[in-house]
């Protein structure tokens, strides 16, 4: 029966559909037009401040290129010279890899163990949450650097407070066994960001896990070891990634607090530092865009080795 009234469908009715098709055709096309206008300006954002310096910079690396002169040809000779013949890069690798192996861990530790006094109900949580997210909007400014550079300089309060003690502190920021870590100091200090994160994930663990725990006969360490920790896997993982990345474009914290110049002894001199110095001091631009792509491909290549090594410790609620 379905057969026979598909046959004696008049033709009329047959076309119909058709003439909606292609009015429905020029509407689409039109409306294609119009949402190709208005993102027109994004793609060409994209091809002129993105994609267009993204080939030039890599162009460059391969060059002698002053700024003021043409740019010269000179192959692999940036790259090369970079590992062989300036100690000062190697210097600056050394200094950045330091911080980011002592900072980002000490960092995470610190958020996690807020994040656990903050999740346990406090009054007047939503306070307290915005003063402790205050320094991850301040750390990274010109401000806080010149106010951390004050702090821990030979007079400043640091040492006010030890001399209560008796103690004669040294000048922190001056000193080359210090300075360093007063940047640690300031990118731990930081730690609201990911604080938020953990306190995040720490409200999606269901409260019975604890609670069947408890009647186990789990104490604290127990339940924070075999539930929290586990649990908390994928959001330590998160945290981690965009802190290292954070931390290996650190710039301001050591312009300001070493003046700009990465001292003393090179002690502060982070690798984004060097690059600046670099390209805007001593008109390297060839060099300096080299080691931008360096410094791509160690972000990048340790971002792999995290997300390859997350399978042997990260827990997913689908894990099988």
């Amino acid at each position: 029966m379905t057969d026979v009234s598909v046959a004696v469908k008049p033709r009329g009715a047959a076309t119909q559909p058709a003439r909606g098709g292609h009015r429905s055709t020029k509407r689409s096309r039109r409306e294609a037009r119009a949402a190709y206008l208005f993102l027109a300006p994004w793609f060409v954002g994209l091809l002129v401040i993105t994609i267009g310096p993204i080939f030039a910079s890599l162009y460059l690396s391969f060059t002698d290129y002053s700024l003021l002169e043409e740019a010269k040809w000179v192959g692999f000779d940036n790259y090369i010279t970079m590992f062989t013949e300036d100690p000062r890069f190697l210097s600056s690798l050394k200094v950045t890899t330091i911080y980011v192996v002592v900072s980002v861990p000490l960092q995470l530790a610190f958020a996690l163990a807020l994040a656990l006094v903050l999740d346990r109900g406090l009054r007047g949580l939503s306070i307290y949450r915005s003063i402790f997210y205050l320094p991850s909007l301040l750390g990274g400014s010109v401000a806080i650097a010149i106010l951390w550079r004050k702090v821990f300089g030979a007079e400043g309060l640091v040492n006010a407070v030890l001399s209560i003690f008796g103690i004669q502190g040294p000048g922190w920021v001056g000193d080359p066994d210090t300075a360093l870590g007063t940047l640690i100091l300031l990118h731990v200090w930081t730690f609201g960001a990911p604080m938020i994160i953990f306190l995040a994930g720490l409200r999606q663990i269901p409260s019975s896990y604890y609670e069947a725990a408890a009647v186990d006969g789990a104490g604290v360490w127990r339940q924070f070891k075999s539930i929290t920790i586990p649990l908390l896997t994928p959001i330590i993982f998160f945290n981690l990634v965009l802190e290292v990345i954070k931390s290996f474009q650190s710039f301001t914290q050591a312009f300001i607090v070493s003046g700009g110049k990465g001292g003393p002894a090179d002690s502060t001199l982070f690798y984004t530092l060097y690059l600046y110095l670099k390209g805007f001091k001593s008109y390297e631009m060839g060099y300096a865009a080299a080691m931008a792509w360096v410094l791509l491909l160690i972000i990048a290549g340790l971002t792999a080795v995290n997300f390859l090594a997350s399978k042997y410790w990260v827990f997913y609620g689908d894990t099988k």
